[in-house]
């Protein structure tokens, strides 16, 4: 996910270039997935614009059952990264943080990494309350038996009547 951008950012604005992942992204302490994708880098006034569509699967816990799944992760990204360092002169460059704090970064060496910004865009595309299926019927609130795999035993009041139901 790491890429030397030292050509392009010496080119005129407008230069593209294309770049393959097919890397191990790092979500949190936990989650990982294969990323694989490409990425369109364009030089522009300022550094180099990164759009891409990238995929992968990821293990998520169903938030009704609590078994673990596996779901695809689609990300489609499109961000700005400023160099640090001019290319021509090897100055570094005053990026003022406090009037864009979430800015994307090339390194010293004049790298580029997806890295960080695929972990976010990941974490957004995971969902909130993730379903292992749209109708998954989750856990019996008596016993905990797991009502996709079959029913429980146990006798329990419904929420909305009074009937008692199995």
């Amino acid at each position: 996910m790491r890429t030397n951008v030292a050509q392009l950012l010496k080119e005129s604005t407008g230069s593209t270039r294309r770049c393959e992942v097919d890397d191990t992204l790092y979500l949190d302490e936990i989650a990982e997935c294969i990323v694989k994708g490409q990425a369109e880098l364009i030089r522009t006034n300022r550094g180099i614009l990164v759009r891409g569509n990238f995929v992968g699967m990821v293990s998520l816990m169903c938030s009704r059952c609590l078994a673990i799944f596996e779901s695809p992760l689609l990300l489609r990204i499109e961000e700005e990264f400023l160099p640090s360092i001019d290319v021509n002169t090897g100055i570094a460059l005053s990026l003022d943080a406090d009037d864009d704090p979430g800015v994307f970064v090339i390194d010293g060496h004049h790298v580029l990494d997806l890295s960080e910004a695929l972990r976010q865009y990941g974490l957004i595309a995971v969902p909130m309350k993730p379903l292992c299926q749209l109708d998954c019927a989750g856990l019996c609130p008596q016993c905990g038996v797991n009502l996709n795999q079959g029913t429980c035993q146990c006798l329990f009041r419904s929420v909305d009547s009074t009937k008692e139901t199995r």
